[in-house]
């Protein structure tokens, strides 16, 4: 696993140092950047309001970037969970890219790393996918799966529905984690862009386990199913 990390570290750095390539219509290819903080978030649950983000940004050119991709959950003053991706991207269609890197779950713990394999891009009819297959140590593998829309209301309130849904290959009894379908999440949250760079939301999310994972979370007394209401911004640069 370590050598498989340096090889992705290595042609990271590498695609960063490729010259750069002309746009259509033979315009310059300029280096840019962007961070999205797509949700910077209280949740009203029951007996805590933790903090959660998710956040993501690229560094790059028109074909080839360096991303990364982040998202967590602080609970009374503990990192409950926390995730990082260093991808590298490259442009294979029309509002699609290729992505493959690196993934580390910090938390919880034990930590787990994994090659990453995906696809980012725009579907028809405007749907933002994400999807990735991440290949880790042990013979453990995971698909994940993300879409998002975005309703338009008026030009400044746009109601946006997301999922993401976890699959896992194999057990991970530490992390309370079974095989196969393993977990859902989706949200309803309203925006009101004050800004476009800026937007305050209100929403309510929903998560649950199911099969062995669900089992596992019952054997820990914990609940299988939540629904929270939520209180955020949405930001970008």
């Amino acid at each position: 696993m370590k050598k498989l990390l340096n090889a992705i570290i290595g042609l990271l750095l590498l695609s960063s140092a490729l010259p750069g390539q002309a746009v259509a219509g033979g315009a310059d290819d300029p280096l840019l950047s962007m961070l999205l903080v797509d949700q910077l978030e209280l949740r009203s649950t029951d007996g805590a309001t933790p903090l959660v983000w998710d956040a993501e940004g690229w560094l790059g050119k028109d074909l080839h970037k360096l991303w990364f991709k982040t998202e967590g959950e602080y609970v009374d003053g503990s990192m409950e969970e926390f995730e990082l991706q260093a991808l590298y991207s490259r442009a294979i269609a029309p509002f699609w890219d290729l992505q493959i890197g690196w993934r580390r779950n910090f938390r919880p713990t034990p930590t787990r790393d994994w090659l990453a394999v995906g696809f980012k891009g725009l579907a028809p009819y405007f749907f933002d996918i994400d999807t990735a297959l991440f290949i880790g140590s042990n013979g453990r593998t995971a698909l994940r799966l993300e879409a998002e829309y975005e309703f338009m209301l008026t030009q400044r309130l746009i109601l946006s529905p997301d999922i993401e849904i976890n699959f896992y290959g194999k057990d991970d009894a530490a992390l309370g984690i079974g095989s196969g379908l393993s977990d859902s999440e989706a949200g309803l949250r309203l925006r009101y862009e004050i800004r476009r760079e800026f937007a305050p939301y209100i929403g309510v999310n929903w998560n649950r386990s199911y099969g062995k994972t669900a089992d596992l979370a019952r054997a820990e007394g914990s609940a299988v199913n939540d629904t929270q209401l939520v209180f955020g911004i949405r930001t970008w640069f």
